[in-house]
């Protein structure tokens, strides 16, 4: 074995060195003609030669820089995606190549979010939706089903928080609107689409906030029913993993929305927030998106169960 393996490399340092002093005879010979267009393709040779791993390397690289299309011919389904962090979330998936369906409250607001992606050439269509409705759900997915024939992600970013004020002054239709809207939706909206995401390897993203982390006070249930979020998520994911679906949750920090207007409009909360975490800005929705196109893509085939905070700082040790 040892003399076949120093037979090898003697011979390979043989053929080496022919090639190179190949190569030098013909820089000389054609030098005085054209040597600003032979020289690179020499060097490149010379480089193949000792390096046969380099060309492989520019391959990957090039690849890897292009992302466009990557959720190519994917279904997406996307609640609360008329306006900010959904609205971007929506926005991305489709420019990565998904066929996206947004969802809202009011038709105005559907229709408004529609004809702004479809005139930037983005794959959408659309309807009403109010989550905690099983009426409005099942239009949903009668919609994604007619539009595209399956699903393969669902992202639950729909969310309400009616009262701004104590969890021990909450009246109880005030709980039940929160917990049904925030936490009960998405699981009964899953369980609705589960059946056409089956054997799609797709992947669920639950979007709950920083106020699961870092509660306040003024927020009360609000609070309650993001951090419940983190405990479905990993309770989906073991469910769901034997039917290859991955569930991840986004955990926003204080992005710039209509929704969170009353924490990053207070300048007195937001000065001593920022100081105490470093913050150099407050977050934008486009900062949420990036994330979610990269748990439904398969770079992320081996990541589930998991809670991924985009808030410019880490609650977590």
């Amino acid at each position: 074995m040892v003399v076949m393996v120093l037979g090898f490399v003697e011979n390979w340092q043989e053929r080496a060195h022919a090639a190179i002093s190949w190569a030098a005879g013909l820089i000389q010979q054609e030098a005085s003609q054209t040597p600003t267009n032979i020289l690179p393709g020499v060097t490149c040779g010379y480089r193949g030669l000792f390096y046969p791993s380099a060309r492989h390397s520019v391959r990957m690289c090039s690849t890897g820089v292009d992302r466009k299309g990557i959720l190519a011919n994917r279904v997406a389904v996307v609640t609360g995606s008329t306006s900010g962090i959904g609205f971007s979330i929506a926005r991305r998936l489709a420019q990565d190549g998904a066929h996206v369906v947004i969802s809202s409250r009011k038709q105005q607001n559907v229709d408004r979010a529609m004809d702004e992606l479809q005139r930037e050439g983005l794959s959408v269509t659309g309807t009403v939706c109010h989550v905690e409705k099983a009426e409005d759900r099942e239009r949903l997915v009668t919609k994604a089903l007619e539009h595209c024939g399956a699903v393969d992600f669902l992202v639950c970013n729909a969310a309400v928080n009616p009262l701004v004020g104590s969890t021990l002054g909450t009246s109880e239709q005030i709980w039940d609107k929160i917990l049904s809207v925030n936490l009960k939706s998405p699981a009964l909206l899953l369980s609705q689409l589960l059946p056409y995401m089956e054997k799609r390897r797709g992947a669920v993203i639950l979007v709950s906030s920083i106020a699961a982390y870092i509660p306040q006070v003024e927020l009360g249930v609000y609070n309650i029913s993001k951090t419940a979020l983190l405990g479905l998520t990993r309770t989906l994911a073991l469910e769901l993993a034997p039917k290859d679906i991955r569930v991840n949750c986004l955990v926003p920090g204080i992005i710039k929305t209509d929704f969170s207007k009353v924490i990053h409009e207070n300048e007195a909360f937001w000065n001593s927030f920022s100081e105490h975490y470093q913050l150099q800005r407050i977050g934008k929705p486009e900062d949420c998106a990036g994330i979610v196109s990269f748990l439904c893509s398969p770079d992320a085939s081996y990541i589930t169960g998991e809670n991924i905070v985009v808030a410019g700082f880490s609650c977590r040790l």
